[in-house]
C-alpha cells in the first residue's frame, strides 16, 4: 500500500501518567518537543507498576490499585457502598490537575483518560460485582457492567474523572466487557493457548443478573454453562484449532443459536453501558468537549478495547480509539462529520512497539481512514524511541 500522507499529516496524541510530569520540570516542553499538540493524561487508572527513564526522582512508580488521580467528591460519592479509590504514589493531592496545568502551560491540549471497567481492589472489596465465569471461578479485576449497582459507580466516575478543570475532552478505556484477557499480577495461564473463541468463551458471565439477562432470551442459564464448559473441553485438551473467523469458531464450539443469545444480551448490556457513559459525561461537560471510547469493532472483543458497535456507537461518542490499524475498514463506514477515528500505534520498543516504523505505520493507517494517532507510550518510552517518534512526526 502507497500512499503520499506522512505521520505528520494526522493529529497525535501521546499517552502520559501524571508521575510521569509532577516532579520532573523538563517533562512538559519535552512532549512539546515530540511535535504533539495533545496529550492524554491518567485521571483514573488501573493498578500498575510503571518505568519513568528520565524522571529526575525515581525510577519505578508502583500504583498499587485501581484510584483516581484527583481529589473525587464527597458531595457526589456520599453514601454510595461504590466509590473511586484514592492514591498516595504521587506527592500531591492532585496529581491529574497539577500535571495537567503543567502540560498546558507547556502549549499542549490535555484530554483526560479514564479507566472505567477494570478494577481488582473493587473486586476484592466487593466480589458480588465481579464476573463470574462458567465455571464458578470469579474475575475480581472485570467488574460486570450488567450489573446496575456497578453501572451507577462507573457511570459517575465516568463523568467525574473525564470533565476535569483545564480538560478539553476524555478518552474511556474499559468502556465495556471486560473478561479473562488480562494479565493480572503475575500471570501464568499460558500453559494452554486460548484462541479468540476459548478467550470469549471464558468471558461470558454467569453472575445473577447475566444469568437473569441470558434466561430472558429463552436461554436457561445453568445448560448454557454446561455447553460453555462442554465446549471448552476441547480446548483444554488441545484438540481445538482455531479457523480464520472468530466468530465461526465461537458458534463452531457453542453452537449457533446458544453464541447468538450470548452476544444479543452481552451487545445490548454493552451498547446500553457505553451510551449512558457518554451521556454521563456530556451531561457535567462544556460544548465542545470531546469523547472517545477505547474500542473494538468487534462487539464479542473484550478487554481494554472493549468491543463495540461501531454504527451505534459512533451515533453517541465523538470518535474511537482503536488498537492499531485493526478495526479502521470496519468503522469508516459509520462517521459522521468530525468524528475521529484514532490509530493507536505502540511506541515503545521495549514492549514490542516500533517507534522506527511509526512513519510508515501512519502512513497505513491514514490510507485505512484513521484520523489522528495515538501514541502509547510517551513516559515509558526510552530516549531512543522519543527521538524516533520526533523524526516521525516532524
Amino acid at each position: 500500500m502507497t500512499t503520499d500522507l506522512k505521520a505528520s499529516d494526522l493529529k497525535a496524541s501521546v499517552f502520559v501518567y501524571p508521575w510521569d510530569v509532577i516532579g520532573d520540570p523538563d517533562a512538559p516542553q519535552r512532549l512539546a518537543d515530540l511535535g504533539i499538540g495533545q496529550v492524554t493524561l491518567a485521571s483514573a487508572y488501573h493498578s500498575t507498576r510503571a518505568l519513568t527513564p528520565r524522571h529526575p526522582r525515581h525510577r519505578i512508580v508502583t500504583a498499587r490499585h485501581a484510584a483516581v488521580l484527583y481529589p473525587p467528591s464527597e458531595r457526589r460519592w456520599a453514601g454510595r457502598a461504590l466509590r473511586p479509590y484514592t492514591q498516595d504514589w504521587v506527592p500531591s493531592l492532585d496529581a491529574y490537575g497539577s500535571a495537567a496545568e503543567a502540560l498546558a502551560d507547556a502549549g499542549l491540549s490535555v484530554h483526560s483518560w479514564v479507566v472505567l471497567a477494570h478494577n481488582s481492589r473493587l473486586g476484592d472489596d466487593f466480589p458480588h460485582t465481579s464476573v463470574v465465569n462458567a465455571y464458578g471461578d470469579r474475575y475480581p479485576w472485570a467488574p460486570c457492567i450488567a450489573q446496575p449497582e456497578f453501572r451507577a459507580y462507573a457511570t459517575a466516575l465516568a463523568a467525574e474523572a473525564a470533565v476535569r478543570p483545564g480538560a478539553a475532552g476524555t478518552e474511556l478505556e474499559s468502556c465495556g466487557w471486560y473478561g479473562f484477557a488480562h494479565l493480572h499480577a503475575h500471570d501464568k495461564v499460558g500453559g494452554v493457548p486460548l484462541g479468540a473463541a476459548a478467550q470469549y468463551l471464558m468471558s461470558l458471565c454467569f453472575c445473577p443478573t447475566c444469568a437473569e439477562g441470558y434466561a430472558g432470551l429463552g436461554a436457561d442459564p445453568d445448560d448454557l454453562r454446561a455447553a460453555v464448559r462442554a465446549a471448552l473441553a476441547p480446548v483444554w485438551a488441545g484438540e481445538w484449532t482455531a479457523g480464520p473467523d472468530e466468530w465461526a469458531d465461537i458458534e463452531k464450539l457453542l453452537g449457533a443459536d446458544l453464541a447468538g443469545a450470548t452476544l444479543s444480551w452481552r451487545g445490548e448490556v454493552a451498547r446500553t453501558f457505553q451510551r449512558d457513559a457518554i451521556r454521563a459525561v456530556r451531561d457535567e461537560a462544556p460544548d465542545g468537549f470531546q469523547v472517545l471510547l477505547h474500542a473494538d469493532p468487534a462487539l464479542h472483543h473484550t478487554g481494554a478495547n472493549a468491543g463495540v458497535d461501531p454504527a451505534h456507537i459512533l451515533a453517541h461518542a465523538d470518535g474511537l480509539v482503536l488498537p492499531g490499524t485493526a478495526g479502521l475498514a470496519a468503522c469508516t463506514p459509520h462517521r459522521r462529520p468530525g468524528t475521529v477515528l484514532a490509530a493507536n500505534l505502540p511506541v515503545v520498543a521495549g514492549m514490542g512497539g516500533s517507534p522506527a516504523t511509526l512513519a510508515a505505520d501512519a502512513a497505513v493507517a491514514a490510507a485505512l481512514g484513521a484520523t489522528e494517532l495515538r501514541l502509547y507510550h510517551a513516559g515509558l518510552a526510552s530516549d531512543a524511541d522519543l527521538a524516533a517518534v520526533r523524526f516521525a512526526l516532524r
